[in-house]
């Protein structure tokens, strides 16, 4: 997936330029995106500030080392399972 050349906290920027009443095509133009990323951006980060956007970034790593850590568990109680069945 290609890296945007914009940080979330910038994006939230922008979105808020567009709240303040400028013109969606002039935020476009200053910014050099199209306006169909902008409507991406505010379906995606609409409505939050830089501290909501540090916080979903902590709970998505959170999010992926518990499933990191349930699949590990998974492996292990399926290799267990085999195990005891060939013991019987």
């Amino acid at each position: 997936m290609r890296k945007s050349r914009f940080t979330e906290s910038q994006i939230v920027s922008i979105l808020k330029q567009a709240d303040a009443g400028l013109a969606v095509k002039e935020i476009c133009r200053q910014h050099g995106i199209s306006s169909a990323t902008y409507y991406q951006w505010k379906s995606k980060y609409g409505g939050m500030e830089a501290s909501d956007l540090r916080r979903v970034k902590e709970l998505e790593a959170e999010n992926a080392r518990l499933k990191r850590m349930y699949a590990d568990l998974a492996l292990e109680n399926t290799a267990m399972k085999d195990l005891i069945e060939k013991k019987l």
